[in-house]
């Protein structure tokens, strides 16, 4: 956890930098029109390193925006603790079966705050996704792609509530940031990390990175 709030205290600075005056009380002024669709990619981090997804969003309205992504992170169980081989130098994480990798496709709604309160270029909202997550795992004593060629692959059911905003007033670019909390579950025993314990249930909190283009 203490990565992630690492990570947010340097990546929110130059955003705050790249949208003028952000957060600023709204003015008596009309209220920017933005194109109602947007494609894009997320950066995400959590404590099981660094991910990659991508989206798509339409807007019904100045408030409601539908969506849909999906993503690919690795997840790891919190009682993993890294070592380093005094041989080699290489970290190692004692009693690691499997390396699993998370595949969640998910749909949802995305609900703008504070819309006539704040100015446009900074645009707060609550996030809901649910969908479908496939779960990936790998043998962990074997070469990470190696490792792929014995894979093994499962399906759960989750999703994510988060918050974010989106910042500046360009009308073809889109830049935000979210902070989800995503739940994972699965229906049988679910997948083994460490040796002779399984996870029924993954998730936790991913701070990501929106950057896309709207039309």
């Amino acid at each position: 956890m203490k990565k992630l709030f690492l990570t947010l205290f340097l990546i929110i600075p130059p955003l705050s930098l790249n949208a003028q005056e952000i957060g600023e009380l709204a003015e008596d002024e009309p209220q920017k029109i933005f194109p109602d669709n947007s494609l894009g990619m997320d950066i995400m981090f959590s404590e099981g390193g660094i991910g990659m997804g991508f989206f798509y969003r339409r807007q019904l309205s100045q408030k409601i925006t539908v969506f849909t992504d999906l993503s690919i992170s690795e997840a790891k169980d919190e009682q993993e603790i890294d070592y380093i081989d005094p041989f080699t130098y290489q970290p190692f994480t004692y009693g690691k079966k499997n390396r699993i990798f998370l595949l969640p496709i998910n749909v949802g709604l995305q609900y703008r705050l504070f819309e006539n309160v704040l100015s446009d270029n900074l645009r707060p909202y609550f996030n809901l996704g649910v969908g479908p997550t496939m779960v990936v795992t790998t043998p962990y004593d074997r070469e990470f792609f190696n490792a792929f060629g014995k894979a093994q692959s499962k399906f759960a059911m989750g999703g994510y509530i988060g918050f974010g905003g989106n910042f500046g007033l360009d009308n073809s670019s889109l830049v935000g940031l979210n902070i989800r909390y995503y739940v994972i579950r699965f229906f049988d025993d679910g997948v083994e990390s460490l040796y002779g314990k399984y996870k029924k249930e993954l998730g936790g909190v991913f701070l990501t990175i929106n950057i896309g283009m709207m039309y």
